[in-house]
């Protein structure tokens, strides 16, 4: 297919405007902290050497979310792949950290390089992948291009575009198809978003529903040090964790919680803020709510009495979630979309959420059918639901084994993501 006017007027824009989006971005990243090696990574110049053996599968993402969504699917390959090694590329310095902090076997981060000739040409030249797998909406024209060009097998995984992005496409029909046909497999989060490809000229025998990937993630991390030293303040205490909670939500997750130790006094709420910086305004909350607790953040762990723990630090949620079996998943009470609920079950807990989920419909539906999560719509039916999970072993016992049928489902899932990846992207004889 001949390129498009617009993709021509695009790479004229992006040769105009390089020199400027580079000095912005490494002055960003440099300014976050990220030393002056790794913020080049953005102009292509490569922070690692390329493995010499085995195929290179490059994996492309945006943010936190996306990078952290295709860790499970990494590993889950470089197992049907033993020889191969894995890239991924990400814009944040947050990403950065925590793919670090889970990085699978055989895999190397790097800072996405720029949409422009120069760095994408000194990226691909020095990594020369064997395949490449992009993720929800990264479709950035060179870049996609100038890997297709290169004969190099193409995928994207979890496609997901807002109404917006569609539309925006849409009024550039020739545009959408000339970027979309780089593509040997695409893969979507649904139904709909796949007739959306379709609808945006994407090749049609190359579209499939997949899953939505963020619903598959890797386990959380965990600390042993940390886990004996809460064991040890905790002392058999009975659990329950609130986790990615915003505004709005902590004052009914303190308000169940009083309610509960009405009947359960010697009970702990872990109280996990979605964002950490936000720990001032929900140590007043708790202090409004005449509870006593302690705060991670100053080092404290909870002593005998203390109702609250409020752990208002990154990296650390899978420690909480190894210490109960219930787990309320905030962003769900008000209308922001839910988080992975997920992570909860395969930490081996139940999961309590609000009834505003749309990031996670799917997963929440087949969870919610399987019996491995309750809605609540207030701090009423959120006490109740804890206080059933507390009392009533054969309502937990059941709740957990959905969890654990979810898990296995899910798993099962993943390979057959995985399976497929390796066999679209013919890498299974792929010579080292």
């Amino acid at each position: 297919m001949r390129a498009p006017p617009l993709f021509h007027l695009y790479v004229a824009a992006t040769v105009l405007l390089a020199p400027f989006a580079a000095w912005a971005e490494i002055r960003k990243l440099r300014g976050q902290g990220v030393t002056a090696l790794r913020a080049h990574e953005k102009m292509g110049h490569a922070s690692q050497p390329r493995s010499g053996s085995g195929p290179l599968i490059w994996f492309h993402a945006a943010s936190v979310g996306e990078s952290l969504s295709v860790l499970a699917l990494i590993t889950r390959m470089g197992e049907l792949l033993p020889r191969a090694h894995f890239l991924i590329t990400s814009g944040t310095p947050t990403s950065a950290k925590l793919v670090a902090e889970r990085m699978p076997p055989r895999t190397v981060h790097q800072f996405a390089p720029l949409d422009a000739k120069g760095p994408l040409s000194r990226f691909l030249g020095h990594w020369r992948p064997d395949a490449a797998v992009f993720v929800e909406s990264e479709l950035w024209p060179r870049m996609l291009r100038m890997t297709h060009e290169r004969g190099t097998a193409m995928a994207l995984v979890n496609a997901r575009l807002s109404a917006k992005s569609r539309a925006a496409w849409a009024r550039h029909p020739e545009l959408a198809a000339y970027i979309l046909e780089v593509f040997d497999l695409i893969l979507t989060q649904n139904d709909e978003m796949a007739q959306a490809m379709v609808d945006m000229h994407a090749p049609v025998d190359r579209v499939a529903r997949g899953t939505n990937l963020k619903s598959l993630s890797a386990p959380l991390p965990t600390d042993p040090a940390v886990l004996a030293q809460a064991r040890a303040a905790l002392k058999g205490r009975p659990v329950w964790v609130a986790a990615s909670t915003h505004p709005g939500e902590e004052e009914i997750v303190l308000a169940a919680h009083k309610a509960l130790l009405a009947d359960h006094p010697d009970l702990m709420l872990i109280l996990v803020p979605r964002h950490p910086d936000r720990s001032d305004a929900v140590i007043d909350l708790i202090r409004q709510s005449d509870l006593s607790f302690a705060v991670r953040s100053q080092e404290a762990w909870p002593r005998a009495g203390e109702a609250v723990y409020l752990a208002d630090t990154l990296g650390e949620l899978g420690n909480w979630y190894a210490l109960t079996d219930m787990v309320f998943l905030g962003g769900s009470l008000r209308p922001i979309g839910g988080h992975n609920p997920f992570e909860v079950v395969e930490a081996g807990a139940a999961v309590l959420s609000g009834p505003h989920v749309t990031n996670f419909a799917e997963t929440f539906a087949d969870m919610e059918n399987a019996g491995a999560v309750k809605i609540v719509s207030d701090a009423g039916a959120l006490a109740q639901e804890v206080d059933t999970l507390l009392q009533d072993h054969t309502a937990r016992a059941k709740a957990l084994q959905a969890a654990a049928t979810v898990v296995k489902g899910k798993s099962e899932a993943l390979g057959s993501i995985a399976a497929r990846l390796v066999h679209m992207l013919k890498l299974e004889d792929t010579p080292g």
